[in-house]
């Protein structure tokens, strides 16, 4: 069962809270990051990647960029940016993307039901991302950047978040420069804080949908100050990872479409012929975006096709095999154009469809021959993945609208 518990939030002033709040830390790189960071000193992303304080020479993961992060933290606590609240208490976090809402609860999440397997993943992690946050949160103590996770509807909970949506004023009300709106409530009444916590308590499975290395850094950071406490009671701050929980009926989840340097080899009329085995292959005007399951876009030689997978291919029951990403790399990615290890191959590159199809042509024009356009993976099919303790392929999901860094800090 889970636990999720309400905990004392560190947030922005409300009437600097629209120049706080920033993309998560891994949306830019560094050069980005800078540019970001030059256009207001209020925004998160000078604590989130501090190295944009320090010349380029100086090392990005350099423990005097940490220190700095730090002191930028606390300098901000000093002048009031941040606030505390004294009182343990859940948020209600509203993201409004093109009039289409997207609501959570704001808490902390177990590590114990992380390691546990209560909170379930569903891709792997690597080594050198997980120390960065690590020694972030470690030398800031505060995790700074939310743990996007998901749970199967529950209506006690989903009353509750409704009744303060419509009942009381927000504490935060923005639309941030990309045109998303953020909204956010304070549940502060002891009974509905009793009753969300119970209700997540009768719920077997919370699910990673976003997030994977902030989560497993908060986790490692928190055994690690068991092991130096020599004795723990269970309640200390480390214990628990901030975290954002949306009801899957909240979620939307957007292609990851590809894009690859070459044909390996083929001819165009080669290729298609080739994986014409396993897919149908029609040439469509304009652009294509898949509208069913087992179905892709590919754009090459500047024109559009229809991909259909074969019938035996729409059969596949297993719960990662039968993915649309796994289709296109186990029956033509690999096979055809010979990119066995879609994580490491330089030849792929992975597009969020936030970008649409526009930017598979302009790839395909600038530096790639081809492309392809994916129909979504769906919550339900995260969900089974995760539930038989699989893992997906990489870049199969793509969450939009991104959670803010900089509302909410749970120091540990």
């Amino acid at each position: 069962m889970a636990t999720i518990k309400p905990f004392e939030c560190l947030r922005p002033n409300e009437h600097v809270v629209h120049r706080v709040a920033a993309l998560p830390y891994d949306v830019y790189d560094r050069e980005e990051a800078k540019a970001k960071v030059a256009e207001d000193e209020l925004t998160f992303l000078r604590i989130d990647r501090a190295e944009t304080q320090f010349p380029d020479s100086v090392d990005t993961y350099d423990p005097i960029v940490y220190d700095k992060a730090k002191e930028i933290l606390e300098a901000r606590i000093a002048d009031g940016t941040f606030i505390t609240d004294t009182e343990r208490c859940y948020y209600i976090y509203e993201l409004i993307m093109n009039g289409r809402h997207q609501t959570g609860i704001v808490a902390c999440a177990s590590i114990d039901d992380y390691a546990g397997n209560v909170i379930k993943k569903h891709e792997n992690t690597r080594e050198e991302k997980e120390i960065d946050r690590i020694n972030h949160v470690d030398t800031c103590n505060a995790q700074t950047g939310p743990i996007f996770l998901a749970y199967r509807s529950d209506e006690i909970i989903s009353g509750i978040v409704e009744k303060y949506k419509t009942t009381t004023k927000s504490i935060y009300s923005f639309t941030a420069d990309d045109g998303i709106r953020h909204n956010v409530w304070k549940i502060d009444q002891k009974q509905d804080i009793s009753t969300i916590e119970n209700e997540f308590g009768h719920i077997n499975s919370i699910y990673i949908a976003d997030g994977h290395h902030r989560a497993a850094s908060a986790v490692r950071v928190g055994f690690k100050r068991r092991a130096a406490s020599g004795m723990f009671r269970g309640n200390e701050e480390y214990n628990f990872f901030l975290s954002v929980l949306f009801p899957e009926d909240q979620l939307m989840i957007m292609p990851y479409n590809r894009v690859v340097k070459d044909l390996n080899g083929y001819s165009l009329d080669g290729f298609i012929n080739e994986i014409s085995k396993n897919f149908t292959v029609t040439k469509v005007d304009g652009p294509y975006s898949p509208d069913e399951k087992c179905t892709f876009g590919m754009f090459v030689n500047d024109t559009w096709y229809k991909l259909e997978a074969s019938d035996q291919l729409k059969k596949l029951s297993d719960p990662v095999a039968s993915l649309d990403v796994s289709i296109l790399q186990d029956y033509l990615l690999g096979p055809v154009l010979s990119i066995n290890d879609p994580r490491k191959d330089k030849r792929i590159d992975f597009i969020g469809g936030i970008r649409g199809l526009k930017e598979l042509e302009r790839r395909v024009h600038h530096d790639m021959k081809i492309a392809f356009a994916m129909y979504p993976t769906s919550i339900r099919e995260l969900f089974a993945v995760s539930d038989a303790g699989r893992l997906m392929p990489p870049k199969s999901t793509w969450f939009e609208p991104k959670l803010r860094s900089g509302i909410f800090i749970h120091r540990i």
